[in-house]
This record gives C-alpha cells, structure tokens and sequence, in this order.
C-alpha cells in the first residue's frame, strides 16, 4: 500500500506541476548564472513547501526567508510544489568543483521539485535568493515556476555597495537592514556604510551630530542582522581626508592642515592617537576582517602645516610615510586596511618600494566614476604592479542628480568591474555619493542591482540583459513599462549631454532662467526642451501603465478554496523605487517647462505691453489686456506652474526622503524649494501690481520693473 501511496504521490505531483506545452518564457535572472539549462515552464496550484531537513541554523534561515518572501507575495505554503535545500555532503551528486565550494550552487530541477544545494551556507542561501526570482507571476493570473538546471558561483570574492552617510542624508537603520536584505538578495556580501562625521563615538562625542548619526547600537544591531545574510559590515572612517566636520570643532584645529580646513596634519603629535582612538571603537563594534580608512582627494595636503615637508620631500612621499603610520598604529587590531587609491597612483615607483608588510596589511580601492574609452587599467595597474591586492570601486552617478544618470553608471559599472576581473582585483564596491545632499536613496537602486550583477558574473555583463530584467525581477512588472521608463530618463540625460547643458544636475533644476547664468543656459535649452519634456512624460504614462496592468489588491488577499491561490491581481513590489522613478521624470519634464515658461512669459508681456495703448480706450480693449495679463499670473497662469509645480515636488520629495532617510539634513532641501519658490512669489506679487496699474491707470510698467529678462 506504501508503494502504491507514493506512486499516488509522485503522478499526482507531476500532474499539478508539469510543464506546460507552450514554449518556455526568457528567463531574467539578475545576476544570470553561468549555467543553465531550462526545462520548461510548470503551474503552481497546490503552494509551495519548503524543505531542510537536518539543516543547521543558518541553512534554516536560508529556507525561512525563502518561504517568507513567496508567501509575501502571494504564493501561500503548500504540498504543491517541493524546494528542497541541500548542503553538498547531503547530496554529493551536485557535482561541485573547487571554485564552486565557498559561495556556488547547484538548482536541479525535476516535476514538482527544485533541489538546492550548496558546498557552504552562502551557496545554500544563493541558491533560495535565484529561486525567489524562478517563481514568478503569470499574465494569465496565477504563479509559474521556471524549471531549470543551473550552475552557478562568483567571479569576485568581495561584491558589495559603499553606502554614503556623510553628505546630508543619513538611513535609517530599518532602511540599512533593508538595503541588507536586497543586497544579499542579489547575491553580494559587502555593505559599507562611508562615515566622516556621522558614527558616535564615545572618545569624541562633539562631531557626531544629534539624530543624524549611527550610534553604538544601531552598529551592533546592523552588524548582526547583516550577518544572518551572509553581508560583512565594513565600516569606512576617513583617516585622512575628509574631516572637515571634525575638524572644525576648536578642540581639533591644531590638527588641521589648513584652518577649518578638511585633511588631517601629519607630524602633529594628536593626528595618530585620534585616528587610533576612533578605529579601536570601530574594530570593537564592526568585527568584520576590515576597516576601511579613506584617504582619498587629500588636495589640501602641503598647503598648511606640512608645507615645509612637501616642499622638500614630495607629496608622494609625506602622503604615504602618513599613510604607514596610520597602518603601523592600527596593527594591533589585526584588520585588513582598505584605502581608496586616487593619490597614491600617482607614484607607482613609491609604491613598489612600499616594505611588504604594508602591502600585506592593506587594500587598494582604485576607483572612477566616469567611463574610460580605453578601459580601467591605469587605475589597477599601479597598485597591481606593486603586489597589492586591490578592488575595484565604480559609481551609480546618483549625486548631484534628479535622478541617476545610467547612461554613466551602467557602462562605468560594466567596464570597470570587467577591467577589475581581468587583471585579478579581488573585489568591487559599487558607489553611492550624496555630494549635494540632495540624491534620494530610492533612486539608486537600478545603479546597485547592475553592479551586483557585474560583479558576481564573469567578464563584461550585458547592460541590454540587465535592462531587459530589472523591470520583472526587482518590480514584479510583466509588461516591460517599467523597464522602458528607465530608458526614457537615459534618454533625457543623454539630450542634455548633447546640448551642453550638463546631464540632468540639481544644478539645472535649481537653476533661475532669468538670471545671468540662467539667460544663458535657456538659450540652450531651447532647441531641445519639447523632446525633453516628450522623454520624462512618456516615461510618467509607462510608469502609470505599468502601475495599472498590476494594481495593488484592494482589500486583504483571498484564497480560492479549489487552488489556494491569490484572487487578486499580484501587485507591484519596491514601490518606493518606482514612486522614485516617477520623481525623477517629475523634475526632468520641469527643467524643460520651466524654461519653456521662463521664455513665454517675457514674450507674452512685450506683446501684451505692445498692444495696451490701443486697447486702453475702450472698455473691450481694456478686457481683452485684463484677460491676456491673467494668462500670465492668474488661476491658469504661466507664473503658477511654475510655483504649483515646485511646490508638488518638493511635498512627493520629503514624503521619499522620509521613507529612507532620518529628517536629519531634511531641511536646508525643503529650504532651498522654500527659498526658489519664495523668489516666484516675489514676482507674482510685483506682477499683481502691474495688473492693478493696469486696471486702474490703463497703463503697464515696463518689463524691466517687474525683473523681466529681454525677450527672446
């Protein structure tokens, strides 16, 4: 009868779970594995159970989170289809090589059942993260699995992201963990969070400011939620550069290079204990086998105290003899030593002559952000020749940005990280800057799932691939909208490249276009404000289409009681970033609005002014000024789009800045949104006094007294 039962079982399993008859679906996998090879397509109509049996700790997280994640969206636990996770001593038959054992895995699919296994925790838990993006919504309602046989393992040891906390915004720690868990979810193991003033530390609490900053705490608390993830926390705390917020303070002037300036003095007898003093807490709360120190763009250095030095010696020299001290007094903490290559590549013969234990203690970051027609190597070379190991660090180009310009990330990430694996860099750490405090964080993460990718997959990843899979792996989007409005907004970047206006910059969107500067820039704006405007609008109906073709359920998920399956249609996921999206064509489409109006305006008022002295004597001609004016400053007018639109931009901004970020540093944004609105206001106000001439004297003042630039 057991015999019989299984038989039952098995029929039964490969009947709710065959593939179907019609051709196999493109599998998009973000990072793609090395191998894999598809067996068709298969229904989901019975749940999914997940299962590890005789698995330790960290192999039943790996199966918990899987489950957690399917039932979240929708797919509820259930006999219907089988996830079993293995380690290799398991199930020998996998088939690892040695290259495979530390963090690969093998997927071996059969009806009904998906096998993982893995050599480590890690390939186990990497295995569960791609089958998270091997089931997937079906057009046809429901859930299907891709069933595949895959292979699959890392071409860099150290994948990770390099998370800015310094330059205004600062996470919150249940954003940290957030970016954590997508991280891992894409199969990196590095997180850094980029510290000048904004760890607390007991042995200097003044910089730190209140609210703004990580506390001992929140750093244990990251630390060990990262660490159920396989994601090492690596803290970088600027050693060198980079210290302006703490040097400022008057109890650290006497170390300063230059007064309040930003580089730390070498030769003064505090700048090695206050180094030693905040590395020592760091090691004690981030017990990964790094720190990282900084030491980049130190452009200061020789031009204050360690003149004398420089002058007689060299920069190279006074910059890396600093650098074997900061090494030399952080030994006993027996941790690598990243530093961040910019200076020191510039004296390669310095840095052959580095003695060996340095090199054996440290890690070169080369890093560049900007694509490089003839490749990377000039920034590896250096320190390779020299016999250190080093990373790569390329840049997701969100700073300074109403959104990222991908044109830059996409092809900086693919080539650097490309040049990085062919030389033998041991890892890459993908970037993010908030140089003008502005860039919000849900921007970014178009920019970080492609350098996780390039960084797990051998050789020159596929920027078409990637674009032609975020869309469905990270949003849940079947129609390609989503996929397609980020092309639009690479679109937009591109045209402002080409007209020289800059790529889509705060700058721009701040930007007065009856100012000097902005007179300037409206007449090069003008030949390509309409198709920049068609750009970000289209991408604003793809993001509407998109968000239509899967609403979000309206009321709380109901099971059908024949195939416990969601009745509703499966929504959209990592809404922020799409809401982010959004935002970002938002400010695109008003650069080119705003100095489309910025030209309108002073032309509608010298034709208005122009017609006036033959329209003031009659009663109709006097209503005809009166109505032309308010289509200037009135319920419909061109000043009020301008000021209705800032406005609109600024609430959909802090309402995202808050989703992610402490208010910390909020303000001095919403002030400057204040501030620029204010000065539309202002000319609203002094433009209602012209209405009023008007209707009382039947005269205009002239354009120049209302702040009116010449007509264009």
């Amino acid at each position: 009868m057991y015999r019989s039962f299984m038989l039952f079982r098995s029929l039964l399993a490969v009947a709710l779970a065959a593939p179907s008859l019609a051709a196999t679906a493109q599998l998009h996998l973000i990072p793609e594995p090395r191998s894999l090879t598809s067996k068709g397509d298969a229904a989901l109509r019975g749940g999914v159970s997940v299962l590890c049996e005789g698995c330790d700790s960290e192999d039943r997280f790996a199966a918990a989170d899987l489950q957690q994640t399917l039932e979240q969206r929708g797919i509820p636990s259930g006999n219907g289809f089988r996830i079993v996770l293995h380690r290799l001593a398991q199930y020998p038959e996998a088939g690892f090589t040695d290259a495979m054992k530390p963090e690969g895995y093998t997927i071996a699919a059969s009806p009904g059942t998906l096998t993982l296994t893995g050599a480590s925790a890690s390939g186990v838990f990497y295995a569960a993260q791609t089958v998270k993006q091997l089931i997937v919504a079906s057009p046809n309602g429901g859930f299907v699995v891709h069933l595949a046989d895959i292979r699959d393992w890392p071409a860099m040891k150290y994948r990770g992201l390099h998370d800015d906390l310094s330059r205004g915004p600062v996470d919150t720690l249940d954003f940290q963990k957030k970016i954590i868990r997508t991280l891992a979810a894409y199969k990196d193991n590095i997180y850094s969070p980029y510290f000048e003033h904004t760890q607390q530390y007991a042995s200097n609490p003044i910089p730190a400011p209140p609210g703004g900053s990580m506390t001992a705490d929140d750093a244990r608390q990251l630390v060990a939620y990262a660490r159920q993830y396989h994601i090492t926390v690596i803290p970088e705390q600027e050693a060198f550069g980079h210290l302006h917020h703490a040097l400022v303070w008057e109890q650290s002037s006497a170390l300063a290079e230059t007064p309040h300036g930003s580089v730390l003095a070498p030769g003064q007898p505090g700048s090695l204990p206050a180094i030693k003093s905040m590395f020592t807490e760091l090691a004690a709360l981030y017990p990964s086998p790094f720190l990282h120190i900084g030491a980049d763009e130190t452009e200061e250095l020789g031009k204050g105290q360690t003149k004398p030095a420089v002058d007689s010696r060299g920069l190279g020299p006074v910059y890396l003899d600093f650098m074997q001290q900061i090494v030399t007094t952080l030994q006993p903490l027996n941790r690598r030593l990243l530093f961040w290559g910019d200076i020191a590549e510039k004296s390669p013969d310095l840095l052959k002559a580095m003695p060996q234990s340095f090199k054996q203690q440290t890690i070169a970051v080369a890093w560049g952000y900007t694509p490089q027609p003839k490749g990377f190597s000039k920034y590896l070379k250096p320190y390779l020749d020299a016999g250190f190991e080093t990373w790569v660090a390329s840049g997701i180009n969100n700073w300074s940005r109403v959104y990222p310009n991908n044109n830059y990330a996409l092809n900086d990430i693919q080539q650097f990280t490309r040049d990085g694996q062919a030389m033998g860099a041991t890892g890459q750490l993908n970037t993010i800057w908030y140089d003008d405090g502005e860039a919000l964080a849900s921007n970014n993460w178009y920019g970080i799932l492609f350098g996780a990718a390039a960084a797990w997959q051998p050789g020159e990843s596929s920027i078409p691939d990637f674009q032609n899979s975020y869309g469905e792996v990270f949003h849940g989007d079947l129609t390609g909208k989503l996929d397609e409005a980020q092309r639009e907004l690479m679109a937009a970047h591109a045209l402002l490249k080409s007209a020289k206006v800059g790529d889509g910059s705060d700058g721009l969107f701040w930007l007065d276009p009856w100012s000097k500067d902005g007179q300037r820039y409206a007449s090069m704006m003008r030949p390509i404000n309409a198709e920049l405007r068609q750009h970000a609008e289209h991408a604003l109906r793809l993001i509407a289409e998109a968000r239509a073709a899967a609403p979000a359920p309206q009321q709380p998920v109901v099971y059908s009681l024949v195939n416990q399956l969601p009745s509703n249609p499966t929504s959209l996921r990592e809404t922020d970033a799409i809401d982010a999206l959004e935002l970002g064509a938002r400010r695109m489409d008003f650069i080119g609005l705003k100095f489309q109006l910025g030209d309108e305006i002073p032309q509608m008022y010298a034709r208005i002014s122009s017609e006036a002295p033959a329209n003031a004597s009659t009663h109709k001609g006097q209503l005809d000024i009166t109505i032309e004016l308010a289509d200037i400053n009135g319920i419909n007018g061109r000043f009020q789009d301008i000021k209705d639109t800032y406005a609109l931009i600024r609430d959909l901004y802090m309402q995202l800045w808050l989703r992610t970020n402490r208010p910390y540093a909020l303000r001095p944004v919403l002030d400057h949104y204040d501030y620029t609105n204010g000065i539309w206001l202002g000319r609203i106000d002094r433009f209602k006094s012209a209405q009023r001439q008007w209707d009382d004297l039947h005269t205009l003042p002239p354009a120049s007294d209302l702040g009116f630039p010449p007509a264009s």
